[in-house]
């Protein structure tokens, strides 16, 4: 990698071409083709592009097309990406800052790598904050083995939406102060080891019911209301210290004269509220450019990564038009305009790129997994006491998962009426349920026959559930019913052990449900 200059030096010796290029974070994808990856190289070499946003593929969630195009798995994901990162620093002028989504470990992006717990069982563990500064720790001496400078996390939304369809388990809860408290962890412990922070998606994502990868979600409060809540977080860790802030693309008329304007393209929000208002004078990223909320309304290539910069981005992550945007910048901004975001992106990359601590192999999550596991572990209704006394009964054992992700419906539905034949005699149930999903789309993965078969158990049997996955997903199922609900949170090893020595007796539930449980709960 070649040595990267001061902040000073390379006001100076930059041309205003190449500074205009280092605004540009593109996306690179592990799994992209020799043609693909030349394509790539070729642009950092002739533009100067600043950095890279690594995702996994061209058919993930994170390019639009969830849902649409098989995501190709690739059990060697962790060296292409290594190899790749130094094959693309090789082809650039200065040292490129590289970043990654990887709130809960280079797992989010990356096959056979580390994942840790989500934050929203993180938000169930409040009695020892200090493990999730072991997250952000060891995540972070992960992205150092990779070659990642900078962690794009974490997500400080307060989740105040039960209906989120793309915040909801990212987020540590629905209590602001909890949110501060597990984020401001989370960034000590990431920056104690010298990888950078991004906190998301300023203004406060929280409250919505629409995916800004499709649509553009309306954030309709007072600006007192957002001062109060949305906003609240950002203003706690800005003061704390924080390397960037990420700006979502959502619509927030209480902060704007031009409601027309979405927030990571808005002057009023990003240079009003944020740089003035609240005083952050570090980083501003923008949220993906290419998610639908901004990009199908700018049709103009260059225009809308004209407008984020204006807006006050300094950097325009997951730009798709790269050569159109250097050229509408250069004949639209200012020289000064320009110089004031290459000084905050240079003062980030001398502070990341070239550190000689590189970790030799990837960290072991299982130990502090386990710790999580024994303090999220929460009762959401039901005591020791009854399970104690059904645990003395003459209990039949009913794993509830999905085995193979691309199972037919009618495999599905022949699965589920072996099970309704398994325990049509039995009066007792122990529940292992574990949703086919973690995101919410299409009812966590559920077929409506599963949801009803599950609550035909709770209804007609004494049940016993612990539940393995995101705990909004309880809201289809009659919980009140049953004799007890644990909420275990992930399927991790770790996390099931510590749900059996609970249901042996041998283990307490410690942990608080991050968020106000809805009536169906």
């Amino acid at each position: 990698m070649n040595k990267i200059p001061s902040t000073s030096e390379a006001l100076k010796s930059l041309s205003i071409s190449e500074k205009v290029g280092q605004l540009f974070m593109p996306a690179a994808f592990i799994n992209d083709t020799e043609e693909e990856i030349q394509q790539l190289e070729k642009l950092i070499s002739n533009h100067h592009v600043g950095g890279l946003c690594f995702f996994h593929s061209r058919a993930s969630a994170a390019t639009n097309f969830e849902g649409k195009k098989k995501v190709i798995k690739n059990e060697n994901s962790f060296e292409v990406l290594k190899n790749l990162i130094i094959r693309y620093q090789k082809a650039a002028t200065y040292p490129l800052l590289i970043s990654i989504d990887a709130e809960w470990g280079l797992a989010m992006r990356i096959e056979n790598t580390p994942q840790y717990p989500y934050a929203i069982t993180l938000g169930a563990n409040l009695k020892n904050i200090d493990l999730t500064y072991h997250i952000g720790k060891q995540i972070a001496q992960d992205c150092k083995v990779a070659g990642i400078h900078w962690n794009l996390s974490p997500v400080v939304d307060i989740n105040t939406n039960p209906n989120n369809p793309v915040i909801g388990y990212r987020s540590f809860g629905d209590d602001k102060e909890n949110v501060v408290s597990l984020a401001t962890a989370y960034v000590k412990g990431t920056q104690s080891e010298g990888v950078l922070t991004s906190i998301k998606h300023f203004p406060g994502h929280g409250d919505t019911a629409t995916d800004s990868h499709l649509g553009l979600p309306v954030i309709d409060k007072t600006k007192a209301e957002l001062l109060a809540n949305e906003l609240y977080p950002f203003q706690q860790l800005i003061n704390e210290g924080v390397d960037s802030v990420m700006v979502g693309h959502l619509s927030v008329p209480a902060l704007t004269n031009n409601t027309n304007l979405p927030s990571s393209i808005n002057k009023d929000i990003i240079t009003g509220v944020l740089r003035n208002e609240m005083g952050f004078d570090g980083v501003v990223i923008s949220d993906a450019l290419n998610m639908h909320a901004v990009s199908k309304n700018y049709t103009t290539p260059g225009e809308l990564e004209w407008l984020a910069f204006d807006a006050g981005n300094d950097v325009l992550c997951f730009a798709e038009h790269i050569e159109d945007g250097i050229q509408m910048i250069l004949e639209n901004a200012t020289e000064a305009q320009i110089n004031k975001s290459i000084e905050r992106i240079w003062n980030l990359k001398v502070k990341a790129i070239g550190r000689k601590d590189i970790p030799e192999k990837l960290t072991d999550p299982s130990s502090l997994n386990r710790k999580i596991a024994e303090q999220s572990l929460t009762f959401l209704n039901g005591t020791v006491k009854e399970i104690k006394e059904f645990r003395i009964s003459n209990f039949c054992t009913l794993t509830f998962k999905r085995y193979g992700t691309d199972q037919s419906e009618k495999e599905i539905l022949a699965t589920i009426k072996e099970m309704q034949n398994e325990i049509v005699n039995e009066t007792e149930i122990l529940l292992m349920l574990t949703p086919p999903q973690i995101k919410p789309n299409n009812n966590f993965g559920f077929l409506q026959q599963e949801i009803d078969f599950v609550n035909e158990i709770i209804q007609s049997k004494r049940v016993v559930l612990y539940h393995y996955g995101n705990p909004y997903a309880l809201k289809f199922f009659k919980t009140k019913n049953t004799v007890a609900t644990v909420i275990v949170y992930q399927n991790f090893k770790e996390f099931q052990d510590v749900a059996t020595e609970h249901f042996q007796g041998t283990f307490e539930a410690k942990g608080k449900l991050p968020f106000k449980p809805t009536v169906s709960l």
